[in-house]
């Protein structure tokens, strides 16, 4: 039985294209003694795999050129002899881009589909509902009346952080790259919306979104956006990195304006993250994003590519903006 597989052809110089992947046939593995044969059900794109498909030093080791491509999956298990995980079980884990993979049990978590759809466990429950969780309640501890700001609010952690800003009483504003996806984000419950695109002026547009300032800003962009947002900051600003997709394909770091007096000025607090910082906590965040999800607080939203083939097609969207929300490919 063939097993298609993904593997990384070459490494990118700028923005990546069909040509950085290669489509192989392998074999189906033969799991050993404690690991699973996995039939992969979902495949999560994210904008962090740009980074590992550079030879950069960066917070996680690199891809290996000629070797499946790895990232958040979603699989059934088609073969076990592990009491806790039997045939049939729904797990998510780090697997790479093949339809059939192997895997030991304890890299593996079981997928409580009885409580959300399994493709949830990749986005609103998964790894980026974890990144806005801890990344806005940890590093920017909105409180009551205060406003945020979140760039990429349509994408898969803007989405939540957005929601969760609402959720503990702020005012939220949310900038994304179309008149869809600021509609869809007033639909959701933020209280202003910009398109970064079509605005004259994105300073004069955050000035009339937020006339008391912005107490929080949730960075998934950094760039001219972020630029704009430093101009209006609050005493005490707390301002959390998650991203810079403006910036994951340029070959050459654009000077832009220094922002430090600005932080000074406002006393501002910068911090950068990474979600597994937190890894001993996710537990307690996922139950938490259960909880609010199942009272109806929370809601996910995805954008589903179908077709194994198609996994690279839908990653490369996600630097066109074509996703709102989690970005998924559906295998089966």
């Amino acid at each position: 039985m063939n097993n298609k597989t993904i593997v990384l052809a070459s490494r990118p110089t700028g923005m990546p294209t069909a040509a950085q992947f290669r489509l192989e046939k392998r074999e189906v593995p033969t799991p050993e003694h404690g690991q699973l044969l996995l039939k992969t059900l979902y495949v999560s794109v994210d904008p962090y795999m740009r980074g590992r498909m550079s030879e950069a030093k960066s917070y996680i080791a690199p891809f290996a050129v000629g070797e499946p491509i790895t990232g958040g999956v979603v699989a059934e298990v088609v073969e076990s002899h592990i009491p806790q995980l039997p045939v049939g079980s729904v797990v998510v884990g780090n697997l790479p881009w093949q339809q059939y993979s192997v895997a030991d049990a304890k890299t593996l978590n079981r997928v409580p589909t009885d409580k959300a759809p399994a493709s949830y466990f990749l986005g609103l429950l998964g790894m980026p509902g974890l990144t806005a969780y801890f990344g806005l309640l940890d590093i920017c501890q909105p409180k009551v009346g205060e406003t945020v700001v979140v760039s990429g609010a349509a994408g898969a952690v803007g989405v939540v952080v957005g929601q969760l800003a609402k959720i503990k009483g702020a005012r939220v504003i949310g900038t994304a790259g179309s008149d869809e996806k600021v509609a869809y984000l007033k639909a959701l419950g933020f209280d202003e919306a910009i398109n970064y695109k079509t605005t004259p002026s994105l300073g004069k547009a955050l000035a009339a979104a937020a006339p008391h300032g912005i107490d929080c800003y949730f960075d998934n962009v950094g760039g001219a956006i972020t630029d704009a947002v430093y101009d209006h900051l609050n005493k005490h600003a707390r301002i959390a990195i998650c991203g810079q997709i403006s910036m994951y394909n340029a070959t050459e770091i654009p000077t832009g304006p220094r922002p430090e007096v600005k932080l000074l000025k406002s006393s501002a607090r910068l911090q950068g993250f990474i979600v597994s910082d937190y890894l001993s906590r996710w537990p307690e965040g996922l139950a938490q994003l259960t909880e609010w999800y199942l009272e109806g607080q929370l809601k996910g939203e995805e954008t589903i590519t179908e077709g194994f083939d198609q996994i690279p097609t839908a990653f490369l969207g996600l630097f066109k903006g074509e996703n709102t929300g989690k970005a998924i490919v559906k295998v089966t």
